[in-house]
């Protein structure tokens, strides 16, 4: 349970990054994130997801 905690504190760290780091870019994604369907947002998340968990597996074996 620990290890999710620091998973999810990491997430909010490098997205506080990229907020810090580029937030008129960010306000633009943001905005196009917006105009796009649903159905296709959430095949991107779940693209990214998959994605996340086969770097996992790789990581932790």
């Amino acid at each position: 349970m620990t290890d999710l905690f620091a998973a999810f504190a990491l997430a909010i760290v490098l997205e506080g990054l990229l907020y810090a780091a580029f937030p008129d870019k960010m306000k633009q994604y943001l905005t196009m994130l917006v105009a796009l369907p649903a159905a296709r947002i959430r095949l991107f998340a779940l693209i990214l997801a998959g994605v996340g968990l086969v770097l996992l597996w790789a990581i932790r074996g």
